[in-house]
């Protein structure tokens, strides 16, 4: 397998990223070159994510918090797109603001947090679709009892966000991501998957007064239609990586265009 296909496996991050920027997709997930610097609003979603991660596995509030700020500020300088801060004072600056951006966002999602029955925290899986060549693998933020299914799950991710989604659960993106934990989370379980859920938190105060955070539920059965897309997407875009053989880039790409059109450029 590893002969004929580029990668072992597919993921939601993988997927989109072959789908918007080929070169880039290469770089990262076929090369595994990992040096591109992350974004200050990235960071900072990702150091929410490991407080709930404490908290969803039973830690008490400030506690985990406290372990988020910490891992924070534990992320070398090397690992953040600081812009235009290029100065150490200014890079500084800018950390102090990654800082009090997490600390408001945290404390507005755990001032009144869902509550769930939680099975799994970080749950990795991998599955195999049928005719897909390759397996797939996804990270679900959590895995709960499901509410309106005896016996079934539910799956939990979190964003946080400088505004909701204006598509809310019909948004490509949500039902792409939903069908990876779907299959991951069904073939090691072994349980019925019934919902996907994304709770959206934004990180500054709506001036409005309005709640902080935003559920959206994607109930798996009323998207059958989508599970015969995915199939299909899956399908082609891994014949697509066996049989491509040049990997253009994508300069409009507003996260890695840039870094994918210097190397093409340069015939890196």
């Amino acid at each position: 397998m590893a002969t004929r296909y580029p990668i072992e496996h597919w993921s939601y991050s993988s997927l989109i990223a072959y789908l918007r920027n080929p070169l880039a997709w290469y770089k990262r997930y076929v090369e595994k070159v990992y040096d591109v610097p992350s974004s200050p609003a990235g960071i900072v979603g990702r150091t929410a994510h490991k407080a709930l991660e404490h908290f969803y596995s039973g830690i008490e509030k400030e506690g985990a918090i406290d372990l988020g700020l910490e891992y924070l500020q534990g992320v070398p300088d090397f690992d953040i797109d600081f812009g235009k801060a290029r100065s150490r004072t200014a890079q500084k600056k800018k950390r102090l603001l990654m800082e009090r951006e997490y600390t408001q966002a945290i404390h507005f999602y755990l001032e009144k947090p869902p509550r769930h029955s939680v099975l799994k925290v970080e749950h990795m899986g991998m599955a195999k679709v049928e005719g897909i060549p390759i397996p797939i693998k996804a990270i679900s933020d959590l895995v709960v009892k499901s509410k309106i299914e005896p016996g079934a799950v539910d799956i939990v991710d979190h964003k946080f966000v400088a505004s909701f989604s204006g598509e809310g659960k019909d948004k490509p993106l949500f039902v792409l991501q939903a069908l990876f934990n779907y299959y991951t989370v069904a073939a090691s379980l072994e349980v019925p998957v019934r919902r996907f859920m994304v709770y959206e938190c934004k990180k500054r105060k709506n001036k409005d007064g309005k709640k902080q955070i935003r559920r959206y539920s994607i109930d798996f059965n009323e998207y059958k239609e989508e599970f015969t897309f995915f199939h299909k997407l899956l399908r082609e875009a891994t014949e697509d990586a066996r049989t491509r053989k040049v990997f253009l880039p994508n300069p409009s790409d507003m996260f890695e265009g840039e870094n994918s059109f210097d190397i093409y450029r340069l015939g890196l």
